[in-house]
């Protein structure tokens, strides 16, 4: 009997219910039960209770739980002198952990340790003790055999077609009759679709952000981190180049889900890390899509042309479109310099490894490079672009495409006016609450104010447009003048310019190889 060791215990029972466990619907495994198993034990040796420490759904492998810190600070403050638990695997599944709690940690603060139902007790000279460190490695087997088996599940249902994240991708949600599956949060998707658009129109990752933290368009981390505190960095956060990366290059705007990107190093670490793509588990068309797929590839071909022109002080039509002929990699356009305001272009590889000569400077003037380009692009759409033909077509999709592409847009500037007015509601409301401060909403104000008279102005020109009727005779000479402006280059913007142009590749000798994708305007 425990009376027999003639000491005075301050006694902690432990209680641990992993959500492994509690899948298993294991009743013997529950709180209630080990909680009611402890007490009768207590009871039955005459012992006086400190305290009882209960980590509900926390896994053994893992020995950062709550209760069990708070059980190991009140034994260092001499508080607790004996530790109770159902058994050894309540304490942990670590067999390293484990045994350095019950051969090392214990005997130095002088803590009795008693699995009830193994047997173990460390302060008697028992077998059952010896096979401690066994029950500890069968423990461990246990936990690596539980995770297996959860990871394979899991697998399978990825390979299903089944949604199984935790978070789900920004513009989506969980079904609410089958959590397995996706369905549209169209007010995320709308941003989402806004993405998709500024990139076709040239924009750069850095000013697809900009311009949505200037319009206090919510982050996809706002969204998720709606439970937090109230805070003004949370509610009215920025945009961030790599977020907009992540939304263009995602797949499951397409319908197609994604999964098995990242996994767990093992099943007693909590680091993750990134798998190979090959390594995706992709299951196409499970989900309603966001965006349209012509559209989706047609922005992973922008994409490239779009990196690199975030921080600029001036834009230049022909950025992250050069290329070096001989080495392959990125030429870049240097800096205006201020004693003759001229630009450059140099090879970027050649600048990263200068000193090994690698390659060489690829040095031009970029004034001059690009109406050269510029001409040569010009002669090659006089040859290739059949006038009438692109006429013919333009006629026939003015009116239903302009019309319907003109609807489309006042649906969205209606929805992004309503939105800023939320937006503005909500900054005055955190005002008059002291959430932020005067100066942080009259920033705040005045750019959602300005965002508002751009957009509403927009909407009252488009709404008289669609109600404007283009007569046959100014609607031929609208067409020419464009088709005029067009094949002439006389301001090509940069939405031009790059769908016109795949790359542009400079050789050391200034030879230029342009490749085009004219099909689709032939």
């Amino acid at each position: 009997m425990l009376e027999s060791l003639n000491k005075i215990y301050s006694v902690g029972l432990y209680i641990r219910l992993s959500r492994e466990d509690d899948d298993k619907t294991l009743e013997s495994e529950s709180i209630t039960n080990q909680k009611s198993l402890l007490l009768q034990y207590v009871k039955e040796n005459n012992l006086k209770v400190y305290d009882i420490y209960i980590d509900d759904g926390y896994s053994g492998t893992n020995f950062d739980r709550p209760d069990f810190n708070r059980l190991l600070s009140d034994i260092e403050q001499g508080k607790i002198n004996m530790v109770i638990t159902k058994d050894m695997s309540r304490l942990g599944r670590d067999y390293i952990g484990t045994g350095n709690l019950i051969e090392k940690y214990f005997p130095e603060h002088n803590v009795r340790y008693i699995a009830v139902t193994d047997n173990i007790d460390t302060f008697l000279d028992s077998s059952n003790n010896d096979i401690a460190p066994f029950k500890a490695i069968m423990n461990d087997m246990y936990a690596r055999d539980i995770s297996k088996k959860i990871k394979s599940s899991l697998k399978a249902k990825q390979k299903e077609g089944k949604w199984v994240g935790g978070r789900t991708p920004f513009g989506y949600a969980q079904d609410p009759n089958n959590k397995n599956h996706l369905v549209i949060n169209e007010e995320q998707a709308r941003v989402v679709k806004r993405i998709f658009d500024m990139c076709l129109e040239g924009l750069s990752f850095f000013k697809i952000a900009r311009e949505l933290t200037n319009e206090g368009i919510k982050t996809p981390a706002q969204y998720y981190s709606f439970e937090w505190k109230s805070h003004y960095n949370l509610k009215y956060g920025e945009w961030h180049p790599k977020t907009i990366r992540d939304i263009l290059t995602n797949r499951m705007y397409i319908g197609d889900l994604v999964q098995n990107r990242r996994n767990k190093v093992n099943y007693k670490v909590k680091k993750v890390i990134r798998n190979n793509p090959k390594d995706y588990i992709i299951v196409e068309n499970t989900h309603e899509p966001i965006i349209d797929k012509d559209i989706f590839y047609a922005a992973q071909k922008r994409i490239p042309k779009n990196v690199g022109r975030n921080e600029k002080k001036e834009n230049h039509l022909l950025d992250g479109l050069l290329y070096c002929g001989d080495c392959g990699h990125r030429i870049s356009i240097q800096s205006r310099r201020k004693k003759d305001n001229k630009c450059y272009t140099i090879c970027n590889y050649y600048r990263t490894y200068m000193k090994q000569k690698l390659c060489t400077t690829h040095s031009n003037n970029y004034d001059e490079l690009e109406k050269a380009i510029i001409n040569s692009l010009t002669n090659m759409c006089l040859s290739y672009i059949n006038k009438d033909k692109v006429k013919n077509n333009v006629l026939s999709n003015l009116t239903e495409g302009n019309k319907l592409n003109q609807k489309k847009e006042l649906e969205t500037l209606t929805n992004d006016i309503k939105q800023i007015n939320d937006n503005l509601d909500i900054i005055y409301i955190d005002k008059l609450n002291k959430n932020i401060t005067e100066e942080q909403f009259e920033r705040v104000k005045v750019k959602l104010e300005n965002e508002l008279n751009i957009k509403q102005k927009r909407y009252n020109e488009l709404n008289n447009s669609i109600n404007d009727n283009i007569n046959e005779e100014s609607k031929n000479k609208m067409i020419n003048e464009y088709i005029d402006k067009f094949l002439s280059m006389k301001e090509p913007s940069r939405e031009l310019i790059i769908n016109l142009i795949d790359r542009i590749e400079i050789f050391e000798d200034k030879t230029i190889n342009i490749k085009v994708a004219f099909n689709k305007f032939s």
